[in-house]
């Protein structure tokens, strides 16, 4: 595996830390790729974006999804519940052991919503910027024209 030193970039720069450690992160991302559990991102309109989790065995009150400093965490438990047989499984493929996923969010990316349904888990973020951000135009005024001075009661020449 290959490790960069990003220690000349944190040396060079101020305000761009969030930026160092996110490349700092990729590097690891190969010891996340095949974590529990699957998850999707798509583009759902062009300032609209949806995350897919399979979630499958889990329910509303198991789930537990927070926003913080810039992250999206979800969170799963499976909750016993007293009285159910705990089987004799043969094979047991749905994994039910608790997990929690994070999500770097970008700038002005706001959670809108979440749903369970058929075992996904959709969570629909979109992108708010605000007004004082947002590009205006200008009204451009013609200059009036210029006055003459007036020197003491009288127009100067």
């Amino acid at each position: 595996m290959r490790t960069y030193d990003l220690s000349p970039l944190y040396r060079a720069t101020v305000g761009f830390d969030r930026l160092a450690s996110l490349l700092d992160g990729v590097s690891r991302a190969d010891e996340q790729a095949f974590s529990y559990p699957p998850y999707n991102i798509e583009k759902v309109a062009e300032d609209k974006y949806r995350i897919s989790m399979a979630v499958a065995g889990f329910g509303e009150g198991d789930l537990d999804i927070t926003v913080k400093e810039g992250s999206l965490y979800v969170t799963g438990k499976k909750s016993k519940v007293e009285g159910e047989p705990n089987g004799n499984f043969l094979y047991r493929g749905i994994a039910q052991r608790a997990f929690e996923r994070r999500f770097d969010l970008a700038d002005h990316i706001k959670v809108v919503g979440a749903s369970l349904e058929n075992g996904l888990l959709h969570i629909d973020l979109a992108r708010e910027i605000p007004e004082t951000l947002k590009p205006r135009s200008i009204k451009i005024d013609a200059q009036p024209k210029a006055q003459p001075k007036v020197i003491e009661n009288a127009q100067a020449a």
